[in-house]
């Protein structure tokens, strides 16, 4: 159980330093790009600080052996990561001016810098040809020391290049063994041995982190194509993104110093593409095959060669995966965009269709409005006249009862004058009079404007108006009774006590007056408004 936790909290630890690593390492990697693009400024300084060293070499003269020498060992150092064939050309003539002037000791270092030149290059045959002249008889302690591990790098870059299980396994053993024999010559100074640091075993209390060497090498005084070599190295030690860390810093610095050897990059590039972080790994392998054509390095250029291709490969994959993906995103967006605008069609229909529900129902509406209008108005009138008709009847049952009863009273008394006298008494026209007045009276309450809409139908010398008190003419009561339904003309000259000719002939001349058309007269007098004092 208490296993199981340690490896859960040493899983947590791990993610958390993986991530605590990645903003820096992100921001090392912006970095990195912008000074990608900077690079010809760098190797314009480079080639300035050349024609300085060799204007100063020009006024050296050729019998003058240590400021010669010095001049041409400044001059191989700059050439040394930048041009290869300027390097050989600078340090052979290191060898030949030592072997002229027979300074076995500068000899001796001209032969080591000719090597190493010469195994950045891949000439790996011409480089331990190199290191066999050496005469090793004449080293001292120092000399020894790099001697050895001038060796020892040959022989580790030796089985990297052939990467065979036997003959691979051979060179790392003698590299191993000429680094020992190294670390035994000398005593290491307090850099060295902090580098050392790095290549303690994993979870080793005192193998610093990634992150220290990288405030480590910042805080000395340390040139940049130092702290390249440096950060190069001590990136074995690590993995995942303390690697890249480093090797971003070298790769930085390397372009800062103006170095085409192309190791830092080319690393990078691999770590990178191992992150599947394939489109930096292919700006990295691409910055690197070009330094490796600048400088001149067969081996380098050998090996991106065979790592660029997988990396295109790669990206070519992700870029069609990114097609098919937008191509996808793209019909699922027009599938989207194709039902959205089938809904908005439906809903627009919809919308259309509702509308015309709304008109078809407020038309209605309207239309109910006015037969309730016209049903309340017919009401009304049926009121008020079923009310005046039994009114009148009433009186006049009233009254023939008078009449009857005092008819019959004299009648029996044997009073027959009186009884006729009686029956005298009743005036029919004045009856009929007293109705009309009543009709009148009680027809325009319900249409107080009828007279004057009536009028308006008519010319202004042929309207007809009515004084105070006056009652109704015998045309306006015809069509009065048209206004209240009654339209029979049969039925208006029952009512009126005319001939069915004397209405049709009032009629006839109040429509041949009118302002508008006979056939739409009576509409019009249909539509004059009934009081509404609901």
């Amino acid at each position: 159980m208490r296993r199981k936790i340690s490896a859960i909290i040493f899983c947590l630890i791990s993610v958390i330093h993986t991530y605590a690593n990645t903003p820096k390492t992100d921001s090392l990697w912006l970095l990195l790009k912008a000074e990608l693009k900077k690079g010809t400024s760098y190797i314009q300084r480079k080639e300035q600080k050349i024609r300085l060293i060799k204007q100063q070499l020009e006024k050296i003269p050729d019998d003058n052996f240590n400021p010669r020498f010095q001049l041409l060992s400044h001059l191989f150092d700059e050439y040394s990561s930048f041009r290869f064939d300027s390097a050989i050309t600078s340090v052979h003539r290191m060898i030949a001016i030592s072997k002229r002037f027979n300074e076995k000791q500068h000899l001796i270092k001209s032969q080591m810098a000719y090597a190493t030149v010469l195994m950045k290059s891949g000439f790996y045959k011409e480089a331990f040809d190199a290191v066999a002249e050496v005469d090793t008889n004449q080293l001292s302690t120092r000399t020894e020391h790099d001697y050895l591990v001038l060796r020892a790098l040959l022989y580790a870059e030796i089985s990297a290049y052939n990467n065979d299980a036997y003959f691979a396994k051979r060179y790392h053993e003698a590299s191993e063994e000429d680094f020992k024999r190294a670390a035994q010559i000398i005593n290491v100074d307090e850099l060295e041995r902090t580098i050392n640091l790095a290549f303690l075993p994993t979870g080793d209390k005192k193998k610093p982190t990634a992150e220290f060497y990288y405030n480590y090498l910042l805080s000395r005084k340390l040139s940049e194509h130092q702290i390249a070599i440096i950060a190069t190295r001590i990136s074995y030690a690590y993995d995942n993104y303390d690697k890249l860390l480093l090797l971003t810093l070298a790769a930085i610095n390397d372009i800062r110093s103006a170095t085409k050897e192309t190791f830092a990059i080319f690393l990078l590039g691999q770590e990178l593409f191992q992150h599947n972080r394939n489109n930096d790994a292919y700006i990295c392998m691409q910055e690197a095959l070009g330094n490796a054509a600048f400088f001149g390095t067969r081996n380098r250029a050998a090996q991106i060669e065979s790592v660029l291709p997988l990396i295109a490969s790669r990206l070519i994959e992700e870029k069609q995966h990114e097609k098919d993906m937008l191509w996808i995103g793209i019909v699922i967006f027009l599938f989207v965009a194709v039902v959205l605008v089938f809904q908005l069609v439906l809903f627009r229909k919809q919308m259309i269709r509702i509308k015309m529900n709304d008109r078809i129902i407020q038309e209605k509406n309207t239309e109910l409005e006015d037969v309730n209008g016209k049903l309340w108005e017919s009401s009304r009138i049926k009121e008020e006249l079923i009310g005046l008709f039994f009114k009148t009847c009433s009186s006049y049952i009233e009254t023939l009862d008078k009449v009857i009863r005092k008819a019959q009273h004299n009648i029996k008394l044997g009073k027959y004058q009186d009884a006729t006298r009686v029956l005298g008494n009743v005036h029919i026209q004045t009856e009929k009079n007293q109705l009309f007045s009543t009709l009148d009276r009680v027809f325009l309450t319900l249409f107080p404007n009828f007279v004057a809409s009536f009028n308006s139908l008519l010319k202004q010398e042929d309207q007809i108006w009515l004084k105070e008190g006056e009652m109704m003419t015998a045309t306006l009561r015809i069509f009065a009774l048209i206004r209240l339904g009654v339209t029979d003309i049969e039925t208006i000259a029952k009512i009126l006590d005319y001939t069915v000719n004397t209405v049709y002939t009032y009629k006839a001349r109040i429509k041949g007056k009118a302002l508008v058309s006979p056939d739409v007269f009576e509409q019009k007098i249909m539509e004059i408004k009934f009081t509404d004092d609901r």
